[in-house]
């Protein structure tokens, strides 16, 4: 009885003063010589509660919310790219940051072809955002449910459970935010063909990927069915993708490696009925890729039997036929197929078209952003990811107020050393005139504006206002939309969290460039996309690299890049190993063909 009483003491103590056990650790493991150290501390700790409440009650009671301010409210919505570089990369402690998400992982995207075809496994690529945050010092809170409403008048988001547990209470709640920041992504474009929703597969999430992997198992199983004919068998194993870009390239060169390597060992009577074609609506396929590389892939594609189809617009799907048109004749035809993969691009999601109607952006494609990533129109909201786009500022909305700031002796003419002066601030706050400075082959504005004024440059050096104004009349037609890649995505994330990170700071001292519409500086410094190059698995151990510079490779070299560089950018030490080792596993065993 008295070692029970004892044992119950201890535990209720350790209970009420954690402290006492980390202390006991210390000096376990140092032999007690960190013990006055950690009294220490808790001792101070102690006299500063005593302080605080003596304070508190000297002054009626209202020191601690001075002492301890309220945390800012932070509501991310997502956990796709976006969302997780930017909780990785969040480190300041001063706000309480909730994350709502109709899904609890986080997935590396670029993988999901190598998922349908058994190359690699789906929980090899997916990381549970609750792994991620708590390893943070950040207040970070999460709940897997999905946002229905946005309200930027009150601050408050709308959010619908996705969890079925049969419950009786509330399914729809509402939370308020200080600051919100939507990374949504965005959902396939179908371009309001018809049929598509129906009868075709697409590869944005994890799940969409099993689906086609389990469909292409069991077509291959079906074929085998004694029951069929050859016509049968040969529309079942007719694989069609529809869009050339990465994706719908990607994976039909996954299927083709899978139906080489592995169906002809287990599937030996129907390997020659293996049909899979390509359908792109443009000239060329992966035309974002340097020409080199279209020219290869097509080329590549065609000696190893894949139907590549130009020109070809989809006009409709049924469940057993797709029809298409060819571009410039217009001819209409239909084709049996036992499988269609849909892969030709993306559009706003229904949270984001409603959003956007609320804010007067219903006309656009997706959510405009000013240079910050913050939603035009709504200083506590930012957007980025797929759902967002920047919309960049154009010089000639600008030019008399940068003339004027660039004119400091306010002569009413710009000298050479005004120019230099200012055009540190003018690139960064308006990229595509550095854009197009490049493109031009010229050093700085002062070549170009010499270039406009021609023969009367000799005469004089300095430029007036219309001069200037000639002179970069064309640079805004050097703006683009930014691709909705991930690595696009990954970089606003991080970019996000550092603006956040410094918030206090660079409210009281500013480090962007100047207003040139106001005074002062803007807080942070613009987001600036840095292109660290593209891949395009071609399939047999061949991939295409377009890296900065204009380097371009393809072949077996870029292939083993490919795979040191998505291994490297797992999130987690635990995907890396689960990756590099589903590889060795195909590299050993071929692909997994359970369908499971």
């Amino acid at each position: 009885m008295r070692s029970f009483n004892f044992f119950g003491r201890l535990s209720r103590a350790f209970n009420d003063y954690p402290s006492l056990s980390k202390i006991i650790v210390v000096s376990t493991i140092s032999g007690g010589s960190l013990i006055a150290y950690a009294e220490a501390n808790t001792y101070n700790g102690s006299r500063g509660h005593i302080a605080h409440a003596d304070a508190t009650a000297s002054n009626g009671g209202h020191a601690l919310s001075e002492v301890v301010p309220k945390k800012k409210k932070v509501v991310l919505l997502g956990t796709g790219w976006a969302g997780m570089s930017f909780l990785k990369s969040l480190n300041n402690p001063t706000y309480e940051v909730e994350v709502v998400s109709p899904r609890n992982f986080f997935v590396f995207t670029p993988l999901l072809p190598s998922v349908t075809c058994g190359k690699v496994e789906a929980r090899s690529i997916a990381e549970p955002i609750r792994n991620i945050i708590r390893k943070k010092n950040v207040d970070i809170s999460f709940s897997e449910a999905e946002c229905v409403k946005i309200d930027p008048q009150n601050k408050k988001i709308y959010c619908r459970a996705t969890i079925d547990n049969h419950s009786k209470g509330e399914e729809e709640f509402a939370v308020d935010y200080d600051y919100l920041i939507i990374a949504v992504g965005a959902q396939v474009n179908t371009f309001n063909t018809p049929g598509v929703m129906e009868n075709c597969h697409f590869l944005k999430e994890i799940d969409d990927a099993q689906k086609i992997r389990k469909n292409v198992i069991e077509s291959f199983e079906k074929a085998c069915l004694p029951s069929l004919s050859d016509e049968e068998r040969k529309k079942i194993l007719h694989f069609v993708i529809v869009g050339g870009g990465p994706t719908g390239v990607e994976f039909a060169a996954e299927l083709h490696d899978f139906v080489n390597e592995d169906v002809v060992k287990l599937y030996p009577k129907v390997k020659d009925l293996v049909k899979i074609t390509l359908l792109e609506a443009t000239d060329h396929i992966l035309n974002m890729f340097d020409k080199r590389i279209t020219n290869f892939a097509e080329n590549k594609f065609g000696r190893e039997g894949i139907d590549v189809k130009l020109g070809s617009m989809v006009t409709g799907i049924n469940e057993n036929e797709i029809s298409t048109k060819t571009r410039g004749n217009g001819k209409t035809t239909s084709t049996p197929y036992g499988m269609v993969l849909w892969s030709t691009g993306i559009g706003p999601r229904p949270l984001i078209k409603e959003f956007m109607k609320q804010i007067g952006q219903g006309n656009r494609r997706a959510l405009a952003t000013d240079e910050w990533l913050r939603v035009e129109g709504i200083d506590n909201v930012y957007a980025l990811g797929d759902c967002a786009t920047i919309n960049q500022r154009k010089v000639m909305e600008d030019i008399a107020e940068i003339f004027k700031k660039a004119d400091k002796d306010n002569s009413g003419t710009l000298t050479v050393k005004e120019f230099q002066e200012t055009l540190d601030d003018i690139c960064e706050r308006y990229p595509q005139v550095e854009l197009y400075l490049k493109n031009k082959q010229k050093r700085n504005i002062v070549d170009l504006v010499k270039e406009a004024k021609g023969d009367a440059a000799k005469e004089s050096k300095e430029v007036n206002i219309e001069e200037f104004k000639a002179a970069l009349s064309e640079v805004d037609s050097q703006m683009k939309n930014l691709p909705a890649t991930a690595q696009v995505a990954n970089q606003q994330g991080a970019y996000l969290a550092k603006c956040f990170n410094r918030m206090e700071e660079c409210e009281k001292n500013p480090e962007g460039p100047p207003r040139f519409r106001g005074t002062g500086r803007h807080r942070f410094h613009p987001f600036r996309y840095r292109h660290l190059g593209q891949f395009a698995p071609l399939g047999g151990e061949q991939t295409a690299a377009q890296l900065p510079g204009d380097w371009v490779s393809i072949g077996h070299s870029s292939q083993w890049l490919w795979y040191s560089v998505y291994a490297s950018k797992q999130v987690s030490w635990r995907t890396r190993a689960l990756v590099v080792s589903d590889w060795l596993r195909r590299f050993i065993f071929g692909r997994d063909t359970s369908g499971i």
